[in-house]
């Protein structure tokens, strides 16, 4: 019922495919290259407790590398230390320079209203003050006529 309806019934055959791997070609050996007499290690023999008896070459012991002290606190951390000391050296340092400009502006703000102050109340009095002596040319022009664009007294 639930078989889809293209299959045909009977044995299913598969094929195999077989992959065999290509033989490589033989490597030459490399040359022997003959060996000094006085390099190759003095062969010798152990009897041990039981009566076997080992035969070897003798080794010397692998020389180890002296190991240097090292500090108890690592280079990088003194740096990191001494770059946050700085930097809060710094940042007093600007605190202060921001302080400093903050002031001089309140000062320059100050003398320029004190100035404009000072300056128009000179002119007020210099305008206002009927007393002394005006400077400047009177002009009193009477009957005056204009004829023709021209001006005539």
């Amino acid at each position: 019922m639930n078989e889809p309806a293209n299959l045909v019934p009977g044995p299913r055959e598969a094929t195999v495919e077989v992959h065999r791997p290509t033989p490589l070609a033989p490597v030459p050996s490399a040359p022997v290259v003959p060996v000094q007499p006085g390099t190759i290690p003095a062969v010798t023999s152990i009897v041990l407790p039981d009566g076997r008896v080992v035969t070897g070459y003798t080794l010397e012991p692998a020389k180890t590398e002296p190991v240097t002290a090292r500090p108890p606190v690592s280079r990088t951390a003194v740096n990191i230390a001494l770059g946050g000391i700085g930097f809060g050296a710094v940042c007093g340092g600007l605190f202060l320079l921001t302080a400093f400009v903050t002031a001089l502006t309140a000062l320059v703000t100050q003398l320029i209203i004190l100035a404009a102050v000072v300056f128009g109340g000179w002119v007020a009095v210099q305008v206002f003050s009927a007393s002394g002596h005006r400077s400047g040319i009177t002009v009193n022009i009477r009957k005056a006529v204009f004829k023709r664009n021209h001006f005539h007294q």
